[in-house]
This record gives structure tokens, C-alpha cells and sequence, in this order.
């Protein structure tokens, strides 16, 4: 059998751009799952789920010259839903999109669910062609014309992102409307030809586990259980035996079909049928098949993140995001933190580990580089918060139920929440999954090990001098402190003296500090001053003369205390360095 290139091309775009017609134009030989077997998609003329179809052609000269193996060149049209409460089918389908085909209506122009596919494109996928469909409904007289204006707006649209080279097309997969008879679509011979052109070899690996993303299931009397998907990475033979990843239930593979031809084998990136006995197709609509313990059930996860730059609100610490990550899209509970500006350790934005020696900057929201140091950092001021934005974020998720996905793969944060009609982009980050938290007690396990420090700082005043080493400082802690938690830690004088607290003084919150250098003889003679205005009078003018010795930033002599605290210490140690 002469060997096939499969090429993944994504069909994208807003609700009716008219991707399914463009790849009902394009197809020869439909998939089980192309061409949206929902009743509810029939009713409304639109994509419900991914439908997959494809069409074969000759390897085209490029691709003969980097492989003479291959003889044939197959075109996987993955048609994504452009409904926008649909978003999350369209993340499952983009992580196996090597070529993304962008249809917009060229009545219409950029719509939101436009721009929402063109973040997804540039997340997951290297190589774009944008079509403008539907040419056919512009007045003929003024049709090219039209076309020309509608190429420069979308080209000024993608200058921005890396897209900003990609070939714009005009056609009209089918002149009339879905309901028109068959006419001859237009622009499609010229379409195919810069598909072929834009076609490159995909890096595909046949080593690793099997993974696979079943996106449909389905029983066939006398064979057994047919599951049609993506192999995302590793190789599957027949004989061999595959877990359905989400019941932990392993099966043989009895035979397996590349568009309804029969092969022996199938690798990373081929679209394959696989089929298996005694497994009942109710148990997996869409999810992950793999070879036996390759993937696990993760309770939470670790990724280096990114903001998407047209996500309008903020990305807040503590804040519930919908995360889509495999097949599966589960709320889940987000923390932020950074890598501090002066901790000098460069990483490599490709390094596959998260590092749990190094230390962390707590975050209150995620910042894009649009938003560098708009927000301030913990106990730093706006200045310096310009500085402190890190080179590298990352997240805590945790999930509010468990998932199952491959390591390393891409995660999508989003609000889908959002109303549906309002013009506005609803995903909100993006990352690669770097450390799954596969312990359920992982707060306790885990999360210790995790160093993520808040900076801490108090401000109080001194009260008086009981002689040139000790002073006593109060309105630093609260009447109910336990001081006790804070003996030993240093303090700074604002007259420029480092002390340490030796305990608490009585049982108003005040405390004894202990001036190791001695106090200056500037810091004497003021501290004597204020001290010589209240002796003499009796015990109850002494409290009133307290109550009026200068409150913070009135003249008296400041102290202040500076620490940080580790977010995930169960003993809540304070640390000065």
C-alpha cells in the first residue's frame, strides 16, 4: 500500500461562515464523524461537535523532495464549531491542527468568535490561510472591488499576530446557500493548489506512549466498538492492548481503518478507526484511549502561564476560570505567582520541569505585557512594580474535579460564562502543563514544597528609651498578638538603627527592642526630649501624654518590620533573609 501523508487542516471561523459547506466542497470521502450527526445541528444548519472528513491528492513536488516515501498527500478537514458556547469542542480539536484554514464571511468581516479562533490559532498552530467566503452574495459589479477592501482590513487585523504573512483567498464553497441546489462553488481549484503549496512535513514522533483523543464511539453489530480519533502521540498496532483512560479499562485492538481502508498500524498524528471487543460505546463519547498506565487522574496542576492579550478583565488570584486541557473542560480554582526580578536564575521557557527548589513571587492577577506593572506587586511601590513584573508566570490549578490528560499538554483558561452575545473574547490564558498533581491529599503532600512568598511589611512607632540599648515600641502588633511568634526577627528604626525584638511589654501589644549597635546620639537626645516632657506628672496624665506622643509619619521615630511568609507553610513561619 502506497504510504499516506495525513495533514490536519482545522476549518475555523464564526457560526455560520459556511466552514461545513467549504468542506462538504472540498471532501471526497466523509469520516463517521464529519458532517455533524446532531439532530439539533441538522435542525439549525450549524457544527455541533468536530466532524472530520478528508480528500487525497499527489504529494506535491516539496513534500516528494523531504520524503520520496510517500506517495500520497490526505487532507483531514477538522471542521471546528464556530457556535460560541462551543468554544471548549474547538480547543479539544486544535491541539491536532497542523494547518488552520480561518473562513470568514466576507459580507460580515472579523466577528468575535472570529478573533476567538484566531487566539486559539495562535496558540496552537504554526501555519494559517485565511478564506473569505461566501463572495458570491457581494453585487457583481463591485465584487472584486470588495474583496480587495475586505483583504486589506483582515491583513491589518493579523499584522499584529504571527499570522501576519498568511495568504487571504476569496471563494464561495456554495454559491446560494446551504438550501440551494448544486452549484458550482467558486475559487476551489486555486484554494486546494495553496493548500498543497502551504502543506510542510509535521514533526511526528512514533516514540512514547500511545495516546489517542477519541472524538466518537459507536457499537457495529458483529465487530464490536469502533472509536474514531487522533492519535496524539506514540504508535498503536493491532493486538495490542489500549485503556480507555476515564473507566481504567483495558482492551485488544481487533482491527483498525484509515479512512475506511484497513492498515496494521497507526502513529502520531493519523486520524484511525480503532476497533475493540466487549466495550460498551456509552462509556466514551469523546476522551483519551492510551496504552495501559500512561495517563493518570490528576486533582491539580502546575503550568507556566501567559495572558491572552485581547482578554479584557483580569486574570485575580483565587478567581474560578474554565480550564480545557485534553478532551475534558473542568472549573478549577487558579493561583498566580512569578519568578522574582532579582533572584538572577534564568530559565529556559522550554524546560519540560517545574522547579520546586527555586522561590516564588505571589501574585494577586495574572499581568500581560500590556499591563507591566499597572498592578503592585507585594510591599512594592508603583516605581518599582514597573520592574517587578516577572519574566515568567506560572499556576496553581485546582480542579474541582479530576482530570485526565497527556503530560505537557497545552491548557486553555477561559470564562465561558460570559454572555455568549457580547463582543468580547472570553479566553483569558493559555500554558503547557508542567508538574499534574496526581495525589488527592496533595495540599498536604505538595503544596509545602511549593515556595511562593508574600512580602510582609508592618509599620509602628518607638514610645520611649529605657536606656541606650532597649527601647520600647508600640502600634505594631494588636493588643491580642502573640509577640512570642515574633521574637527574633529584625526591625528597622527610621533614624537608620537595626534592633531585634526581644518580647512583649505589658499586655497592650507593646514591645521590647533590642539595639545590638547602641542607639545614636541624635536618636538619644530626641527620644530624652520626648521622655523629659512626661515626668513629673501622676500615672493617668502619664497614659494621656502616651496617647499623644506622635502617631505614624507625625515626627516620631518609625519602626518598621519586613518579612516574607511562604503561602502554602503549614506552620506559617515568618523568614527574613
Amino acid at each position: 500500500m502506497a504510504a499516506v501523508l495525513n495533514f490536519n487542516v482545522g476549518v475555523l471561523g464564526h457560526i455560520d461562515s459556511g466552514k461545513t459547506s467549504l468542506c462538504k466542497a472540498l471532501s471526497t470521502v466523509a469520516s463517521t464523524a464529519a458532517f455533524d450527526k446532531h439532530p439539533q445541528s441538522k435542525e439549525r444548519g450549524i457544527t455541533l461537535d468536530l466532524g472530520f472528513s478528508s480528500f487525497s491528492v499527489d504529494v506535491p513536488g516539496h513534500i516528494k523532495e523531504a520524503d520520496p516515501k510517500y506517495e500520497k498527500l490526505q487532507f483531514t478537514l477538522v471542521d471546528c464549531p464556530g457556535h460560541a458556547s462551543l468554544i471548549k469542542t474547538i480547543i479539544g480539536g486544535a491541539q491536532i491542527i497542523d494547518l488552520m484554514l480561518l473562513i470568514v464571511d466576507v459580507t460580515k468581516g472579523m466577528q468575535t468568535q472570529t478573533a476567538e479562533c484566531l487566539v486559539i490559532g495562535e496558540i496552537a498552530c504554526q501555519k494559517m490561510l485565511v478564506v473569505l467566503n461566501k463572495v458570491d452574495l457581494l453585487p457583481e459589479a463591485k465584487r472584486d472591488q470588495m474583496v480587495d477592501k475586505m483583504k486589506r482590513k483582515m491583513a491589518a487585523t493579523l499584522k499584529s499576530t504571527r499570522f501576519a504573512d498568511a495568504p487571504i483567498i476569496a471563494v464561495a464553497a456554495k454559491p446560494g446557500g446551504p438550501e440551494a441546489p448544486d452549484t458550482e462553488a467558486v475559487g476551489l481549484q486555486e484554494l486546494m493548489d495553496l493548500l498543497k503549496k502551504h502543506t510542510y512535513l509535521p514533526s511526528r514522533d512514533a516514540s512514547g506512549p500511545f495516546i489517542f483523543a477519541v472524538d466518537h464511539c459507536f457499537s457495529i453489530r458483529g465487530q464490536g466498538t469502533v472509536m474514531t480519533g487522533t492519535v496524539l502521540s506514540g504508535t498503536v498496532a493491532i493486538n495490542d492492548n489500549v485503556e480507555v483512560a476515564n473507566v481504567k479499562e483495558v482492551k485488544k485492538v481487533k482491527s483498525m481503518q484509515m479512512f475506511k481502508q484497513p492498515v496494521n498500524s497507526a502513529m502520531q498524528g493519523d486520524r484511525v478507526g480503532v476497533c475493540v471487543t466487549q466495550f460498551d460505546p456509552k462509556l466514551l463519547e469523546r476522551g483519551l484511549v492510551c496504552t495501559p498506565g500512561t495517563l493518570a487522574v490528576i486533582h491539580a496542576a502546575v503550568l507556566k502561564v501567559r495572558k491572552i492579550r485581547f482578554f479584557k478583565g483580569a486574570c485575580q488570584t483565587k478567581a474560578k476560570f474554565h480550564i480545557t486541557m485534553g478532551h475534558e473542560t473542568v472549573m478549577a480554582r487558579v493561583q498566580f505567582f512569578g519568578s522574582p526580578s532579582q533572584d538572577g536564575v534564568e530559565e529556559s521557557s522550554e524546560d519540560p520541569h517545574f522547579d520546586f527548589t527555586r522561590e516564588y513571587m505571589y501574585q494577586d492577577e495574572l499581568y500581560g505585557q500590556e499591563g507591566a506593572g499597572k498592578g503592585k506587586e507585594n510591599g512594592t511601590a508603583d516605581t518599582e512594580a514597573a520592574q517587578t513584573v516577572p519574566s515568567q508566570q506560572w499556576a496553581l490549578l485546582e480542579f474541582e474535579k479530576p482530570v485526565i490528560c497527556p503530560q505537557r499538554c497545552l491548557v486553555i483558561g477561559s470564562r465561558l460564562d460570559t454572555d455568549i452575545h457580547a463582543n468580547t473574547c472570553r479566553l483569558a490564558f493559555h500554558g503547557q502543563l508542567l508538574e499534574p498533581l496526581v495525589d488527592k491529599n496533595y495540599g498536604e503532600t505538595v503544596l509545602p514544597k511549593l515556595k511562593v512568598f508574600k512580602n510582609k511589611s508592618k509599620e509602628g512607632m518607638v514610645e520611649r528609651m529605657t536606656d541606650e540599648y532597649t527601647v520600647i515600641g508600640r502600634s505594631l502588633f494588636k493588643k491580642e498578638t502573640n509577640i512570642q511568634l515574633f521574637v527574633g526577627l529584625k526591625v528597622k528604626l527610621s533614624t537608620g538603627e537595626e534592633g531585634v525584638i526581644e518580647g512583649g511589654f505589658g499586655q497592650s501589644g507593646k514591645f521590647k527592642i533590642r539595639i545590638p549597635q547602641g542607639l545614636q546620639p541624635g536618636t538619644v537626645q530626641q527620644l530624652s526630649a520626648a521622655g523629659k516632657k512626661k515626668k513629673g506628672k501622676k500615672a493617668d496624665e502619664e497614659e494621656a501624654a502616651a496617647a499623644q506622643v506622635p502617631e505614624k509619619g507625625q515626627g516620631g521615630i518609625q519602626v518598621s518590620l519586613q518579612f516574607k511568609k511562604y503561602i502554602f507553610d503549614t506552620k506559617k513561619k515568618m523568614i527574613q533573609t
